[in-house]
Order: C-alpha cells, then structure tokens, then sequence
C-alpha cells in the first residue's frame, strides 16, 4: 500500500568534493509515526535531511509527498509543502526577540503593517498546547539553549507543518528538558504528524520511536521496527562491529594537586548575582573529576575564567603550583592547560581554516612549525596527517579541508587530537562529546582515561549524567554557581545527582 507513507525519498545520491555523502537512500516515512534516523558522525543523516528541506539539490532519486512526486528546491518550497526543520545548530537571530524569530518570514500583516498581536496570540496558544513554555519578549541571545530550541519548535508549528524534522534534537539539553522534548514527540504523534527524527542516541531511540533507518558512510543499511531491536544490534548496524556501551577504566591513583582552586568569584554580565560564588576545590593528577549541573548554573562561566576567556573577580587559580589568576591565554596553555570548548564554533576552531592550520593554531610559533617567522607548511602538513589518521578525523580532502564543510562529529575530533597532543599537565573537557556517536564518543572516552591512566589532571564539564557517571572518579555538582555536592559515583545514583542539580538537595559543611 503506497498511500500510507507520507513522505518517500528514493534512491537519493548526493556527492561533495571527494565524498558520496547520501550513496543511493531510500527512506519512507508514514503518516504519523516517530521515525528514527540513525548513523555515525558523517554517516550522511544531515545531509539526507538537508536535501527533504530543500537546502541541497540531490544528484539523483526522487521525493515522494502522498505518492506523488514532488520538487524541492528551497526550504520556502518545503514549508508550502508542510515540511518543518529544526536544525542542529540553530538558525536563530540572536538580537531579535522570541516572538519576531517565530515570524520570521511569514508575519502577519494587512495591508503592509505588521500584526503583531495575531501572531503573538498564536504563538501562546501553541505554547500552551505543546506545554513549549517561551517568554515572547526574551532576545534570543538571553535565553538558554533549551529554550532556543523550543522557539525553533515553535517556529515550525507556527507554519502548521505536518512533517517535523528533528536534527539532533537533543545534543544540548539537559536530562529533564530531554525528557519534556519526549515527552512533546509523543504529543505531535498523537496529533498525527509525522516525525523524522536524527540522532545517534540509542536510548532516545528506544523511547520514542517507532521504527529507525540507520546509514553508514552514506550507504543505507536497512530500517527496523524498535519493538523488535536491541540498542545493540542497532549499535552494530551503525559503526559496523560491537561497541562498548560501558567505559572500561581501573581505579584511579590520584598523585599530586595539579590544579587548585581557591573562592573563585565570577560577575553574570545579565544578572544582579553573581553567575560562581565561591568556587574551591582541587584536581590532582591522575584522576577525572567532573563539574555536573543543567545549563545555566555558572559551568561556563567558571571555565572561562579558568581558561583565560574571561576575567575572575575574586579568587585564585593555581596550576602545578603556578599563580596564573591573571595569565593570558596563551600563558596558559604554554603553562599545561589544554582546552576542549563547549562551542566547538565559536571558541574551539577558525572555520574558514584548513583543517591543518586548525591543528596547529596552538603551536604554529614553536621551532618545529616555524623558521625565520615563517610557517613550515611541510611540517604542518606532516604533523596534521599523522593526528588525522591517528584520531581517525574524517574529511573529503584530508589535512586541506576547510573545517567549515566537515561533519560536526569530526570538527569534535579534530579539536580533541589537537589538545591531547599537546601533552598538557591538565585536560579541562567540557562536553567532549556532545553530538557525537556511539563510536567516537567509546574513542574519546578511551582517550581521556588514558591521558588520566599517564598522571594527568582531568576537568571535566558534561551535562550528559551516563558520561559523568562512566567517566569520573569524582562528581562535584554545581547549582546557582555555588558547589552543592561531591559524590563518588561508585556510591551515587543518577537521581540523586538530580535533586543536587535541581536544588532540591544540598550538602552541609562535614557531611
């Protein structure tokens, strides 16, 4: 029966310089149903998706909407077409209010004048009815990632779509805002819209979804219903061979104090209070200790002070017995410290650079990259090959990619070789591994131990509570800037961690 599926995409090929992203795809989707779309980072899902929005023209194949065939050739011709998308990074203005985002492109006016209150009564009424809860006067740039997500929600349904597509929905949220936007999925089924649904979470998949496609390298490899599937056997038809889902570390052996930190103090640029209060504690060599917390309670901000992207206002910073409260950037990471970012595009890569330049940002003006002033671009090229291959970073056309046209997955990658080649004394990671699939993110865990298992020091920032209950040997929790608890996560539970992180529960001095 062909009338059941909404929306088929057959035999789908679409090439970039030196690589096949999409080889050949067929994906059918049927009304009303959550339809998962899995694969490892550059597996060609975003791309598949991009070319059902309109934003790539496909080399071959052909869209299908109720059976017939249809053209897309830009995302206005999509959303005439129902079809609604939330992209991964998203594509927000930040210094435009809620409200005006959601319009964007289809305000409501008569005879030329813009009709704001209409639009803004639409909006409450789908927020309400989505439980999508948004402030509508809020700049974007204010708000926290969770809620720009449910504004690009918003933007969608805003447009009446009937097929929803979700790229890596959940990459930036918080366990409790993961859950409301599972919750909000099942809500859309009901209503009988369709759902595409890109990730590479298993556990995700498992919940809400009904069936799953999984590509590899841009090959299709087969779709399955969930009921009758194992996160391990669709872990297996992702990379190709069993993955650990468990990270396999010995206990550690905590040496000397690496970093030490003493009454930090830091200003939040939007609010009266301050955005860490107070923050002490140590981290010594040889062990993982990870600073948890949901979004928004002070984490980034004290990295910034700690790395250098920001001043401190009160407190001291001690690296390896080294006063450097007030050392530049470069200081300190001349001094030991390598830096994972959060935002892997603003603070963690030059996209307009080559993926080589990228690698040695930090290094280019040591003797073996430099002679006279001028960049030795063979040892660059060598030195950018050898961690290429060595952290397996994959891209079109190797070292003289520019970094801006790699998978997100792999622009990660690229970052982590980066700074744990350069050998630091301490690993401040935060969110090492968000967006990235089963496969790199076993990798990457098995790099961090590794680099902790050589005697360094590990900081670590995760909002994801499998990877800080898998990774550390201590879990410090972070609620409104100040430390409200330490755990030993051989003793702790996840919901436990929770009520901390929530603010529901905090330790006294001497528990």
């Amino acid at each position: 029966m062909a009338e059941d599926f909404v929306i088929e995409m057959l035999h789908i090929t679409k090439e970039f310089p030196g690589i096949k992203a999409n080889d050949d795809i067929t994906l059918q989707l049927r009304k009303g149903e959550v339809h998962a779309l899995l694969g490892e980072n550059g597996a060609g899902k975003s791309t598949l998706m991009s070319v059902l929005f309109g934003l790539y023209q496909p080399e071959e194949g052909k869209i299908l909407k109720n059976g017939k065939e249809v053209a897309i050739r830009n995302p206005n011709d999509a959303n005439a077409l129902g079809i609604g998308m939330v992209h991964q990074h998203f594509k927000l203005v930040e210094c435009f209010s809620v409200l005006d985002n959601i319009i964007l492109g289809v305000e409501p006016n008569k005879l030329g004048f813009l009709q704001k209150a209409e639009a803004r009564k639409k909006v409450m009424a789908l927020s309400e009815k989505y439980g999508l809860r948004v402030d509508p006067d809020a700049l974007i740039s204010d708000i926290s990632v969770g809620m720009q997500q449910r504004v690009e929600i918003l933007k969608m349904l805003y447009r009446d779509n009937e097929i929803l597509i979700f790229d890596e929905p959940t990459a930036v949220l918080t366990p409790q805002e993961i859950d409301e936007l599972m919750e909000i999925m099942r809500g859309f089924k009901k209503e009988g819209k369709s759902i595409l649904f890109i990730t590479h979470k298993l556990n995700e998949i498992m919940a809400v979804a009904d069936r799953c496609t999984v590509l590899r390298k841009g090959k299709y490899m087969g779709t399955v219903d969930i009921k009758d599937t194992t996160k391990e056997e669709l872990s297996r038809m992702m990379v190709g061979r069993d993955v650990q889902l468990q990270v396999d570390k010995k206990p550690a052996k905590p040496g000397k104090v690496v970093l030490d930190v003493e009454n930090v103090t830091m200003q939040s640029p939007q609010h009266k209070k301050d955005a860490v209060r107070n923050v002490s504690f140590q981290v010594h060599a040889g062990e993982i200790v990870c600073l948890a917390g949901i979004e928004g309670n002070g984490q980034t901000e004290f990295i910034y002070g700690l790395t250098g992207l920001e001043k401190i206002n009160g407190g001291k910073i001690m690296l390896d017995g080294k006063d450097i409260t007030s050392e530049s950037i470069r200081q300190r990471s001349k001094d030991g410290m390598s830096h994972i970012p959060e935002d892997r595009h603003k603070h963690g890569l030059v996209l307009d650079y080559s993926l080589e330049n990228n690698i040695v940002l930090q290094r280019y003006w040591q003797p073996e990259f430099q002679k006279n002033g001028f960049i030795r671009s063979d040892k660059v090229r060598e030195y950018s090959d050898r961690l290429i291959q060595q952290y397996d970073v994959r891209s079109g056309q190797g070292s003289s990619t520019i970094v801006r046209s790699m998978s997100g997955g792999n622009q990660q990658k690229a970052i982590i070789a980066r700074e744990i080649d350069k050998d630091p004394t301490l690993l401040v990671a935060v969110q090492p591994t968000r967006g990235l699939d089963v496969g790199a993110i076993e990798y990457i865990h098995r790099q961090i131990v590794a680099e902790r298992d050589k005697g360094k020091a590990v900081l670590l920032v995760s909002l994801e509570l499998d990877e800080v209950m898998n990774l550390s040997d201590r879990i410090l929790v972070m609620y409104e800037g100040e430390i409200v608890g330490e755990f030993d996560p051989k003793t702790t539970t996840v919901q436990e961690l929770g009520l901390y992180m929530a603010g529901a529960r905090k330790q006294g001095k001497g528990e």
